[in-house]
């Protein structure tokens, strides 16, 4: 089978992420995984920490804590929330690792000695009182178009301007608060982008008629605007810093690789803290160097939202060719829209809108998990509301899948004890119904595989709809008055449905798969994948297998439940 690479954009290390960063690139990268792996095929999904940046120093000076200390709690902190929602990273790594310390400087002198690095001057706002130059955001005055107090050299949260820090009336250093400030020339390291134009163009071309029509827009319009050439590195504490081989003097400066350059590089830095656990049976360049040659070549597909689009298939790319080095590069770029929150950004700094944390301390993930990605913002935004939410989790998962896998458990055990009946032979509504799951779960398959997950969810839906209206029709509950052999071939066929709802749900709602999976005691139940031809019969649980009844699957959410959400969260549309 074929090996698949997989990475999600790294999310930032200051703070727990919302419900919009979840659904536009992890959840979908996890579902996508599992599935792949339940086909048997060999899957790597890698994703980190991005540690380094302005806004992790800040965010530590305001915890009053160092920027390491604050990493590494932030780091632990993030990772548990990951967990509660099931993402089944293979390795979940920070890009302050050593391995990436040493493949982002190995990407530096390589490009440096292909022509690609310049040395450059530019004049940068100095703070004599804090005895160093400051990054924009390390700059802070009131914005000269909406008059807020508060903005930064870089934008202005509040009008979302675009600045620079000798726009702001008032500047001050975001350190000290110093107002003594100057603006005095330094030196950084530019890649030269413009350079590498047509290479990138070149390789863009290779690729975007299969990558959907968001991500290749974006590259497309990046690439027609013209690529610049960009400073890679910062005056900053916390970061890769620049080899003193290479660039010894800046080296003594304390400059450091900005963040945009080295995040990137930490996917494959991830891959490396992943294969040096166990590097005797892991080998991370297989999956990196050279990896489209020899029989069973990697295919890598990453998932992000649209803003983080053109790091990945115009800057890092550009990067990569010019390294030089055979090193692999994305083939699928699975990009999202927007989730909003009634219509308005999600917002880290306002708290505005549902948080990864927050979710969880009110409902299990798969809650969760279903409800974004059936609801996944691939073709425009989509808003959640806690409405639609609330109507969701009801219809879908507690009326259609839970209350279906509850009464048919429920109702045999009652009748017939604790193992799936007997019952007749199989006659024209088990026919049909068969014929039906096979083509539902082929289409189910075809959405999987084109990363179609709004549809994917749709097609497991009507999967889910199929065991009711099959039940609907045998009415067991009427069989059982007259016919018992037919209420119990009802009832085992029906159990079938439930052991197959079990193993294709795994990649949405992986814990109640598992609750599904365990309530049938089968001895040698290692299928991980159903295939529509096996569907079609409708036998994997035997006649005599012990079951138990699981609790309740999903509970209901209640107009109490709705009002007090939207008091806690806010459930006015944005003004």
């Amino acid at each position: 089978m074929a090996r698949h690479l997989i990475t999600s954009a790294l999310p930032y290390i200051n703070g727990i992420k919302h419900l919009g960063n979840m659904v536009g690139s992890m959840l979908p990268a996890d579902v996508y995984s599992r599935y792949l792996r339940q086909r048997g095929h060999d899957v790597l999904y890698i994703c980190a920490t991005d540690e380094h940046g302005t806004p992790a120093e800040l965010a530590a000076k305001e915890a009053g804590l160092s920027v390491a200390e604050f990493c590494a709690q932030a780091h632990d902190a993030q990772k548990a929330v990951y967990d509660g929602f099931a993402l089944a990273f293979d390795y979940f790594g920070r890009s302050s690792s050593e391995q990436n310390v040493e493949i982002t400087q190995h990407f530096a002198r390589r490009l440096n000695e292909n022509g690609f690095i310049e040395e450059r001057a530019i004049r940068q706002v100095y703070s004599p009182t804090d005895g160093r130059f400051l990054p924009d955001r390390y700059v802070e005055g009131t914005c000269p178009h909406c008059g807020y107090d508060k903005a930064r050299g870089d934008q202005c949260e509040n009008c979302t301007r675009v600045l620079d820090p000798t726009d702001l009336i008032d500047p001050r250093s975001a350190i000290s608060g110093s107002t003594d400030l100057e603006v005095r020339e330094t030196k950084h390291l530019f890649l030269l982008q413009s350079k590498l134009q047509h290479e990138v163009e070149e390789w863009v071309s290779r690729h975007e008629a299969e990558w959907p029509q968001l991500a290749s827009s974006i590259a497309r319009k990046w690439l027609t605007e013209g690529l610049h050439d960009r400073a890679i590195t910062r005056d900053l504490d916390w970061g890769v810093p620049v080899p003193a081989d290479t660039w010894p003097e800046l080296a003594a400066e304390g400059k450091v690789f900005y963040v945009w350059f080295d995040a990137p590089i930490e996917y494959i830095g991830a891959t490396k803290e992943w294969s040096d656990l166990d590097p005797e049976n892991r080998d991370w360049k297989s999956w990196w160097y050279e990896a489209d040659s020899g029989d069973n070549p990697v295919r890598y597909t990453e998932f992000m939202a649209k803003d983080n689009v053109p790091f990945h298939t115009v800057m890092f790319p550009a990067t990569e060719l010019g390294v030089r080095e055979p090193w692999k590069k994305v083939d699928y770029v699975k990009a999202f829209n927007w989730l909003t929150y009634y219509g308005g950004k999600f917002s880290t700094s306002q708290r505005r809108g549902v948080f990864t944390d927050q979710a969880l301390d009110i409902l299990p993930a798969d809650y969760w998990r279903y409800f974004l990605i059936a609801n996944a913002p691939e073709s425009d935004d989509s808003s959640f509301t806690w409405e639609h939410f609330t109507a969701t989790v009801n219809k879908d998962l507690a009326d259609t899948l839970g209350n279906f896998v509850n009464r048919v458990l429920s109702f045999s055990k009652k009748r017939f004890g604790e193992e799936v009946p007997a019952g007749g032979e199989p006659g024209a509504a088990e026919t049909k119904l068969g014929e039906e799951i096979a083509r539902l779960l082929a289409e189910y398959e075809e959405q999987m595989e084109a990363l179609q997950f709004r549809k994917a969810a749709a097609a497991l839906r009507a999967l889910w709809s199929a065991g009711n209206s099959y039940l609907e029709e045998k009415a067991p509950w009427l069989e059982i008055k007259t016919d018992q052999e037919a209420a119990a071939l009802t009832l085992r066929t029906a159990m079938n449905l439930i052991h197959l709802y079990a193993v294709v749900s795994e990649p949405f709602i992986p814990a109640t798969s598992a609750a599904m999976r365990q309530a049938f005691a089968l001895e040698n139940d290692t299928a991980t994948w159903i295939s529509p031809e096996a569907a079609r019969a409708l036998t994997a649980v035997p006649v005599g297998t012990p079951f138990t009844v699981p609790p309740v699957l999903f509970a209901k959410l209640t107009e109490d439940d709705l009002e007090t959400y939207k008091e806690r969260f806010g459930g006015e549309p944005a003004a």
